[in-house]
């Protein structure tokens, strides 16, 4: 007799609402917790029989999963976006749990990974760096944003620096809006500095992990870039092609055909449609886009291999930014190859058949 029980889980601030269901699809069991460790970990233990959990990424899902995963069969945080079947019909936290642990079963989830705890600390610091450059960039966009309003012309980076500033001041002559712009360059201030120290943070806890060395090697791919890719990715051994990690990045050629066969005089034909492009799939990690595509436009302006790789796409007629993506799929390919077999960086993986 199969005991399987799977069970979904909306989860929410302060209550878990929980269906169990056996291996059959029969509802044994509803319940609301408290979101709280005891408690939920108090039901998990009286029940009985090999137990498939699930649940939607979210606030909670990392502590939710490191929570069971010890205590349970599987635990599965599946992907919200994906789940269009939750968007059918009448909507309540009894029966998105309902609907969770039937496509649980039924084996039609998109799980999010989570794993890797030894990087959890260089997750979270990758974390704060990426967030803290995001709020600098954000207060350095308003400040030119401000003195375009006002007809400055504001080109280049002399507007941040310290020693240029009363200058740029002096260049506003109403009150308010001067100092709107102090302001705005005392959360520079503030948000440079705490960029640095993060930093620093972000560097030392890199030099922990083992993979850091093998990406260094990389052309294009320096100590911030490795430290965000160990973070990112965590291991490689959870992409097993190439293609799998392009997808990851939004790298991955979206495609579209339909109508693919036809019957000609009784048999079975593949039609010559050709496969339609739509694009590069949306579906994707930002940041490890970000990264891959800013170590390509890096690669492509310094001397090197990938400079070379990058002059002969262009030079077979490809365009400069379809060449640069090429060069990003070809870095990512590689950053897979040396971190999963730790090989030496070899100017031969830029072969078609390498990497």
């Amino acid at each position: 007799m199969n005991d399987a029980k799977y069970i979904g889980l909306d989860v929410h601030q302060a209550t878990i609402s929980a269906v169990i269901l056996d291996s059959n699809g029969r509802l044994v069991m509803e319940s609301i917790l408290e979101t709280k460790a005891s408690t939920i970990l108090q039901f998990i233990h009286g029940l009985r029989g090999s137990l498939h959990v699930t649940f939607e990424e979210g606030t909670c899902a990392a502590w939710l999963h490191d929570l069971l995963k010890p205590h349970v069969t599987e635990v599965v945080v599946c992907d919200p976006r994906k789940n269009a079947l939750l968007k059918e019909g009448n909507k309540n936290d009894r029966i998105d749990a309902r609907k969770l642990a039937t496509l649980l079963r039924s084996g039609l989830l998109s799980a999010v990974y989570h794993g890797e705890n030894g990087v959890r600390t260089l997750r979270e610091l990758a974390r704060s760096y990426l967030a803290v450059t995001q709020d600098l960039t954000r207060v350095m966009n308003r400040l030119k944003a401000l003195y375009r309003s006002w007809a400055i012309p504001c080109a280049g980076e002399r507007v941040y620096a310290p020693r240029h500033r009363s200058e740029w001041l002096a260049k506003i002559t109403e009150a308010g809006v001067r100092r709107r712009a102090e302001v705005y360059y005392q959360q520079l201030d503030a948000l440079q500095a705490l960029r640095q120290q993060v930093r620093r943070d972000l560097l030392v806890e890199s030099k922990k992990h083992t993979a850091m060395p093998l990406l260094r090697q990389i052309p294009s791919i320096g100590p911030i870039r490795a430290a965000l890719l160990v973070a990112l990715i965590q291991t490689p051994h959870r992409f097993r092609t190439k293609r799998q990690l392009w997808a990851y990045s939004g790298l991955a050629l979206k495609t579209s055909i339909s109508g693919e066969h036809r019957i000609l005089q009784g048999q079975l034909k593949r039609s010559k449609k050709l496969l339609a492009i739509r694009g590069l799939n949306r579906n994707h990690n930002h940041d490890l886009k970000n990264i891959f595509k800013g170590a390509s436009t890096r690669a492509a302006s310094v001397p090197g291999p990938f400079q070379e790789f990058y002059a002969a796409l262009v030079a077979k007629g490809i365009k400069p930014p379809m060449a640069r993506l090429t060069l990003a799929r070809k870095i990512a390919a590689i950053t897979l190859l040396i971190w999963k077999k730790g090989v030496r960086f070899d100017a031969q993986h830029l072969k078609q058949q390498a990497a």
